[in-house]
Order: structure tokens, then sequence, then C-alpha cells
């Protein structure tokens, strides 16, 4: 509704629209132009008010007639938002630009945290128990299979998670989260089950890979993005808490595969983390709420992003990074049983013991980069991840690959958490383009990560166990290279500078 000002004891205001009320007559008065405008008290022409209320009508019962704002405050203020159930659009007055309308906490803002927390236990954590997967399929179900062939399927699974998030971006942003979470939902679902019921490598690639890897990339970019329009100075500490759950998820569902596999098999475990995932993912159903977008999808690509050195050197760092990370997550299990390092048992659990120090390498490094800076937080954890996968090569007992595991579960734990918060840190002057340079950061990491893991499986079949762990050293190790690069090139070379 427009409402009169008061200006030396006569009634001042702009020229509305044409298309607001037509019938609106504009004065001169002193140099100063006026209308004559209706009043939150009835008080002005009942003709004109009248003549308003039924274009308000013909509009749809919506009030069209508003202050004229110049085009930057149009731009900053009128923002698409998702209505209460994330489905529609509406216009809001706040700017996804506007910093001070972020709450940065409250119990809503931590309802969304919750919600991301357990998309992540059902997007990474699920990506995280392929480990698991690979020694099961390497020993019972696809024995025919070489390691490089069956690596395949949790590549492509990690692959699409990636890049099918990127490619949802602009779906999220035109206010259609809801329509992401639950078409997410039920592809996990659906690929879950139908894995349940397969026998064949084409069939578990077919399950487990596209469907199931499709699913949880309409999930991820999504549930991270929110928390963006939430969080300010605490956006390192909220993503490191979502991205607990992807730890946890890694921990859960390795143990039910493990617990219940010998005693109900293969197919009904299958079913039982489909029932674990329908039931989890009515959280985030219930809870996630969009509460600012921008006003019009954003493009896939923002290719002046690039021109940003330490933007541009960031995403080569992760992309090295990631082509050597999954190793041990994919390998681990195997090598310890090929090489009888452990029993049967305790194999299996080694999933879990990595996956439960990487809740706390998740969380922890992020609070601190909340404090002294986010390059300043990975850096120092890629290198200490790369010398752990060196030492695999020398590990001949049981304690020693325990202590092992958890050590490199934390310290590769911030290679989930913290990509994003170094995206957001790197775009504080342009808030608007955030999920535009997130989703092509995630689009190119993608890459690395569906042919990293495959790599690695021909080596091993080539040259064994060995060289996995060094090439997963040497691929970490060029990737903190970059990551300095990037900080040095962002903050400088003064080790006291918080970035």
């Amino acid at each position: 509704m427009a409402y009169p000002t008061t200006t030396s004891g006569r009634n001042s205001a702009v020229e509305l629209p044409s298309t607001a009320v037509s019938d609106e007559k504009t004065t001169q008065e002193s140099g100063s132009s006026s209308v004559s405008l209706p009043s939150r008290d009835g008080n002005n022409d009942a003709t004109s008010h009248d003549k308003s209320q039924e274009k308000i009508e013909a509009n749809g019962g919506k009030e069209v007639n508003a202050p004229v704002k110049d085009d930057a405050e149009i731009e900053d203020d009128q923002q698409y938002a998702g209505d209460e159930q994330g489905l529609n659009k509406v216009v809001s007055r706040k700017s996804v630009r506007d910093t001070s309308s972020i709450p940065n906490g409250g119990l809503v803002a931590w309802l969304q945290v919750l919600g991301a927390f357990f998309l992540l236990f059902n997007t990474w954590g699920i990506v995280n128990t392929f480990g698991s997967y690979q020694t099961y399929y390497n020993t019972v179900l696809l024995v025919d299979s070489n390691a490089s062939a069956v690596s395949w399927i949790g590549s492509i699974q990690g692959f699409l998670l990636m890049m099918v998030g990127a490619l949802s971006g602009p779906i999220y942003d035109a206010g259609y989260f809801r329509t992401l979470l639950i078409s997410g939902s039920l592809l996990l679902v659906i690929g879950q089950m139908m894995l349940s019921l397969c026998h064949e490598y084409w069939q578990v690639l077919l399950a487990q890979a596209f469907c199931i890897g499709t699913g949880t990339g309409f999930l991820f970019v999504p549930a991270v993005a929110i928390l963006n329009t939430y969080f300010t100075t605490k956006i390192s500490t909220a993503v490191g808490l979502a991205a607990s759950g992807s730890s946890f998820g890694g921990i859960i569902y390795p143990i039910v595969f493990h617990r219940l596999l010998p005693q109900i098999g293969f197919g009904w475990t299958t079913r039982v983390i489909g029932f674990i995932i329908i039931a989890t993912q009515v959280i985030p159903l219930t809870v996630m709420r969009v509460r600012v977008l921008p006003k019009k999808s954003r493009s896939l690509l923002d290719l002046n992003a690039f021109t940003i050195a330490p933007y541009s050197l960031n995403i080569a760092g992760f992309f090295v990074g990631f082509m050597g990370l999954y190793m041990p997550f994919f390998y681990a299990q195997f090598y310890a049983l090929q090489r009888h390092i452990t029993n049967p048992d305790l194999a299996f659990y080694l999933l879990a013991v990595m996956n439960s120090t990487s809740i706390f390498g998740r969380t922890i490094p992020n609070v601190i980069a909340d404090r002294i800076g986010v390059f300043n937080v990975v850096v120092p954890c890629t290198i200490f991840s790369a010398i752990l996968c060196f030492c695999f090569a020398a590990v001949h007992t049981s304690a020693a690959i325990i202590v092992l595991m958890a050590f490199y579960g934390f310290f590769s734990g911030s290679f989930v958490s913290i990509p994003p918060a170094i995206v957001v840190s790197l775009s504080l002057d342009a808030r608007e383009k955030i999920g535009t340079r997130m989703g092509q950061t995630f689009a190119i990491i993608a890459v690395g990560l569906l042919i990293g893991t495959p790599i690695g499986g021909a080596i091993l079949d080539h040259s064994g166990f060995e060289s996995i762990w060094i090439y997963g050293g040497c691929l970490l190790l060029g990737s903190a290279v970059f990551l300095v690069a990037a900080r040095v090139t962002h903050k400088g070379w003064g080790l006291m500078v918080k970035a």
C-alpha cells in the first residue's frame, strides 16, 4: 500500500507507475510534484480509491501500487523467496546482499543446519560408505570385475553428487527447494531398493551409481547454499556442523551393512538402509525453509570468477586433492583383508573408525577457521593427509592401521567441510554470485573425484597397494601447493594474517 508523506504542510509524493492507478493526476506546486494517494484511514477521494480497489481485485488480490524506488533499490530489495513450502515465488523485501538482514543464528537458522546435517548424512554419508560395498563386490558379488571397474560405481556416484548438485542450483534459485528435496529423496530410496535386487555389474551401476548419485546431487548443493542465507560470521561453523552429518552416515551405514549382511543377506541389508534413508529424510522435509533467494535464477557459470587468482587456484587445489583423497576410503578395507593385517570382522569396521574421527575433522577445523581463516586451516590439514596416505604403505599390524585410519579421517575431513566456506570467503563482495561459484566449483572438483579412484584401481591391478598410497599422497601434496598459492594471492605471505 502507498502512504502519503508530508513536506511543508503539503502532501508530496512521486508519480505512480501507470500500471498501478491509471486515473491519478499529477499537479505541480512550486516545482514539487504530487499526486492524490489513498491514505491508511481512507480519507482520500473515494472514487479513486474504489477504482484502485478494482484494479487490485483484477490483479488476483495483489496490491500493485507502491512507492517508486530507483533501480538500485529495486535490484537490492525485491528478491524472490520461496513461500513457506518452498515451491512458489513471492516478492521479499530482504536482499541476499544485505548482510544486516541475515539472522546469523536463532532457532530457525539452526534448524536449517539440522536439516542440512541429515541431507549430508544421506549424500556424502552414502558416498563414504562405498568402501564397504567395494570390498563386498570384489570378494563376493562381483568377483569377475576388477578393482578399477568396481571403483567406477563409487566414483560415478560421487561425480553425480557434485555435478548434478551444480546443475540443480538454478532450480533452487527459482524457489523450488522442496521439489529438489522430494525428488532427491525419492531417487535415493528407489535406487537403494533397486540395488537390493541387483546381481550383475550393469545393474549395480545403474542403481547405485546413476540413480542414487543423481538423487544425492539434487540434495547436496542446495543443502549447503541455504546456510549462506542464514549465517554470516558463523558460516564456517554452520557448514562444519552440517558436514559432520556425512561422517555420521559414514559410521552408521557401514556398521549396519556389516552387522546385517551375514544375518539377513545383501538384499534385505540394502533395504534396511533404504528404510533408514526414508526416516532421516523426514527431518529436512519438515524443518527446512527458504529465507531469501536471488531476484532471478543465476547462470550456470560465472566466467569472470576464474580471473580471480585465489578462486582459480583454490579450484585447482581441490580438483587435484579429490583425485587422491578417496584412496583410503575405497581401498583400505580391501588392503587390510588382502594383506591379512586384520581379521575380516575388524576390517569392515575400519571405514567406520575413519568416518568417526572425521566428525571432529569436519567441525573443529571449521570452528577454528572462523577465527584464523579457512586457508590457514585447510593447508595444514591437506599436508598431514598426504603424509598419512604415504604411511599406509608401511602398515603391517591391526593397531597401526586403526590409528592411521583414525588420523586420516580427522585431517581429511576438512576437504568436505571447508570448500563451501572458502567460496563464501572469496565472494563477500558478490554474495549474489555465491551459488553460481559454488556450483561451478563442485562441478570441476567432481571430475577429479570421478577419475581419481578408477585410476587408483588400475594402479592397484598393475602395481599393487604400495603404488596406490604413493599416488594418493602425491596428489594431496600437489593439492597443498595449489592451496598455498591461493592463500598467498588472497592475503599474502604473512603467517599471522587471517586468510
